[in-house]
């Protein structure tokens, strides 16, 4: 067995059992210490319909810190005016966890570091790391670059070296580096070498085409790790669907700085997905990322990056999704009642979620009990009403209505069986049409509703870009002066699916999916008339937030 000495800045030392197939590789700095640095604003920003704000991008770099990460890539600022603003802006904001990171490339081919205007543009960023890229690839350099490999190396040296000099450290990012290394080996390595010269104190091996197999990306990370005595880094994108498989195949292999973005979103099919990554590497092989108190702030860091990128997180998303601790099966329900372990591979609480029990006509009595429980905890399991529930959800069920991702009607639906509910408002009537013939901007529909509460009658009015936002808009307006909580509420996803039958006699299913910036809850309505099923989704969506108000009033 060779012991090697593979030591950073930091002067950590690291073993490595520089064995054969099938052995360990023990290289892991810093005490098992991983760098996460998230690149969400930077190469998560080139995924297809995703736009960043300066104001959207300091958000979600106040949620990244709180999350522990170490390093934030936030944008490239000789790329264009935006981002060079925000980095002017994060100025004012401080940081506690991660340091901040502004990215670009190499000097460009036949000029001076100091005539580049990229590289002033990283430098009036103000940011003490730097991440910058250049080319392993020797057909990238001379047929993309349309240079010589000589050259391109003395820009990667160079311009580590340039930024080094004028107080930054640098992160260098080896572009293409495992097709490179795979086409020519030694010039790849003497791109690290280039950079190592020049100053970077981590190399990172990026897997820009997103093709590598597991395999190679154990040998080559072993061969970079065993050759230089800096941290190793692994960028991998996830054209092939293992990214994050080669992510930790890569910290197996001796990595201990990992790229990636929160929730996967990037270039072509995305960056290797940091919600997946942090706590594998942390609760799964032993790693510390962010440490394991943080993690537990996982799913709402997650919900809150998608809510502000204005996209839905995926709920089949593992750890993090809505549905990663779901369970529909009635066998699968009843083991993991007795015990969790039966079927989930860690406890949800580690990463912040919680164990969902899909209601549906598969689910079984244990389900039905143990939602019932939370309302009324005397009802037992052979209570007459748990028998009622079942009847009128499965009655329910047969003529369109779906409660396996509807829990909000589900909750009121056995509020009403159990005794448990009060009506909050009665309705007189409600309409709506189109805005003809040339609406105003965002505005092609209104709504009005007449409604009763405690005896006092509320007409009122709303626009929207639809007639059920502006139904929306016109019952939180007449609610709110009964009701000031409902201000809270917003709807952030509505989906409509047409049941069996044919033309217009056809019935629909409305899912409501609304928040009130703490909770998020779905509500169903079915009808033959789209309104009509919006409504009743749209009517149980207030009533449950306004449930749970009292309800957390009374537990104070």
């Amino acid at each position: 067995m060779e012991e090697k000495r593979n030591t950073g800045d930091n002067g950590a030392f690291c073993s490595k059992k520089n064995a054969g197939s099938g052995e360990k590789i023990d290289n892991r700095c810093n005490n098992n210490c991983i760098e996460i640095l998230d690149s969400t604003l930077r190469d998560g920003a080139q995924g297809e319909g995703i736009s960043f704000s300066v104001q959207d991008k300091i958000h979600i770099c106040q949620a990244l810190d709180e999350l522990g990460v170490s390093y934030i890539e936030a944008g490239n600022p000789g790329s264009n005016p935006k981002d060079m603003e925000f980095f002017q802006e994060m100025k004012k904001v401080p940081l506690k966890n991660a340091q901040l990171c502004a990215f670009g490339a190499t000097r460009r081919k036949d000029i001076k570091c100091s005539e580049d205007t990229n590289l002033q543009c990283l430098l009036s960023a103000g940011t003490e790391m730097v991440v910058i890229f250049g080319k392993s690839w020797a057909f990238q350099v001379t047929d993309i670059l349309r240079t010589t490999l000589e050259e391109n190396l003395l820009m990667i040296k160079e311009t580590c070296a340039f930024l080094k000099a004028n107080g930054r450290r640098v992160i260098y990012d080896a572009e293409h580096f495992f097709t490179g290394y795979q086409d020519n080996p030694e010039y790849a390595l003497k791109t690290l070498q280039a950079a190592l010269e020049g100053g970077a104190e981590v190399l990172c091996l990026c897997e820009t085409k997103g093709g590598c197999m597991m395999s190679d990306m154990s040998e080559i990370v072993k061969d970079v790790v065993s050759r230089f005595g800096v941290k190793i880094g692994i960028h991998c994108h996830n054209d092939s669907g293992l990214a994050v498989a080669n992510t930790i195949l890569a910290v197996q292999s001796g990595a201990v700085h990992v790229q990636g973005t929160l929730l996967g979103f990037g270039e072509r099919t995305g960056n290797a997905n940091l919600s997946c990554i942090i706590p594998n590497l942390e609760l799964k092989l032993g790693y510390k990322t962010v440490g394991e108190e943080k993690i537990k702030n996982l799913t709402a860091i997650s919900k809150r990056v998608a809510e502000i990128t204005n996209i839905s997180l995926n709920p089949q998303l593992p750890y993090v999704g809505a549905g990663a601790f779901s369970h529909k099966a009635g066998m699968h329900i009843d083991a993991v009642l007795k015990n969790p372990e039966a079927y989930e591979h860690i406890s949800p609480e580690s990463v912040g979620n919680a164990r969902v029990f899909l209601m549906s006509e598969v689910a079984g009595r244990a389900t039905i009990i143990e939602k019932l429980s939370k309302i009324d905890p005397a009802i037992s399991k052979d209570s007459a009403m748990v028998r009622e529930v079942m009847a009128k959800m499965k009655q329910l069920e047969f003529e369109g209505y779906q409660f396996e991702g509807a829990d909000g009607s589900f909750e009121l639906l056995a509020r009403k069986i159990i005794g448990r509910y009060q009506p909050f408002f009665k309705l007189h009537y409600y309409q709506t049409n189109g805005v003809n013939p040339r609406p105003e901007d965002g505005v092609c529909a209104c709504a009005q509703i007449k409604l009763e509460v405690d005896g006092q009658i509320e007409v009122t009015a709303g626009e929207g870009d639809g007639p059920v936002n502006a139904l929306d808009i016109a019952l939180r307006k007449a609610l709110s002066r009964f009701y000031p909580s409902v201000s809270q509420i917003r709807l952030i996803d509505y989906k409509v699916r047409v049941l069996d039958g044919s033309g217009t006699d056809s019935r629909v299913r409305v899912l409501i999916e609304s928040t009130d910036g703490v909770r998020e809850w779905t509500t169903v309505g079915v009808s033959s008339d789209i309104m009509e099923a919006s409504w009743l989704a749209l009517c149980d969506s207030f009533e449950f937030k306004l449930i749970k108000d009292i309800e957390r009033h009374l537990r104070r």
